[in-house]
């Protein structure tokens, strides 16, 4: 039964149409009530079908029982699940994801996937931090509906500021990515502008919300940046992070774009297709 619904949601006509041919918003709206609903019985039929449909591993879980599907989406893992590696030249991952397009920024251009291409300040929204990041080095993360949903400091920092934009929640899979010109740009995201304490190299990650994910936990914020914040928002924050300590969670799961200055490079084996998890090796310092 689940080869043929695999096979049935692989095909890429279908997979669009079901995820993003339906009112988005409203379906996100109606996932994340429905995600919080903490009667047994909903709660286990619910996180049986996840599982049943996504690779679900919940045995790195700090907890084996959960209050309700969104408590168990946005599970802490124990202790060690992920080391972290600690050599102070290597910018880690924030997440476990897929990488997607990844590599130099030509300019101000980068790659959602091959023949998509968007810009840094259609992506930012501010052309100053634009600039910050021309002809640099840029991750994109995506995470599946099954992986751990929580995201942390990939080197020590200070988070300056977080910037909340306001947008569509298309899916964020390859089928979506290779059909919509510039949808990280327009999806809902926020803008997490970081520096690192130790040299002060500017660092970015744009987390991207998407259909029945929206929503962003940033913990020094202490909210939730989601629709109903209806403009653009900037928040400050300057809260530091050590290397793999927790910033947030995606209500669900979604992307993770990483953006480093000219002069960083990419790791071995971080390219398009690989997996990677949170603590890898991502990128290096000049």
């Amino acid at each position: 039964m689940r080869s043929v619904i695999n096979r049935l949601t692989q095909q890429e006509d279908v997979n669009f149409l079901l995820t993003n041919r339906i009112p988005r918003r409203l379906a996100t709206r109606l996932m994340g009530r429905f995600t919080h609903i903490e009667q047994p019985f909903v709660r286990d039929l619910s996180i049986a079908i996840w599982r049943f449909f996504a690779e679900v591993d919940l045995s790195d879980a700090e907890k084996k029982q959960f209050t309700s599907l969104h408590d168990c989406f946005t599970r802490a893992l124990r202790k060690g699940a992920r080391p972290i590696d600690l050599d102070p030249s290597i910018l880690v991952s924030p997440c476990d994801a897929i990488v997607g397009a990844c590599g130099a920024v030509a300019g101000a251009e980068l790659l959602q996937v091959k023949g998509r291409p968007y810009t840094l300040n259609d992506l930012f929204g501010d052309s100053d931090l634009a600039s910050v990041y021309r002809n640099g080095r840029y991750a994109t993360l995506r995470l599946t509906a099954g992986m751990y949903h929580r995201f942390h400091a990939p080197h020590d920092c200070r988070l300056e500021t977080a910037a909340y934009h306001p947008g569509e929640l298309w899916n964020v899979n390859p089928v979506a990515l290779r059909r919509i010109d510039k949808l990280f740009c327009r999806n809902e995201r926020a803008v997490l502008r970081a520096r690192l304490t130790a040299g002060g190299d500017p660092i970015t990650l744009v987390a991207v919300a998407a259909i029945l994910v929206a929503g962003i936990r940033v913990h020094c914020l202490n909210r939730l940046l989601d629709s109903r914040e209806r403009q653009p928002a900037t928040f400050a924050c300057d809260a530091i992070f050590r290397k793999g300590e927790e910033m947030g969670w995606f209500e669900h799961g979604s992307t993770i774009l990483v953006f480093a200055p000219d002069g960083f490079s990419l790791c071995p084996r971080v390219e398009a297709g690989a997996v990677i998890r949170t603590g890898q090796p991502l990128m290096r310092l000049p």
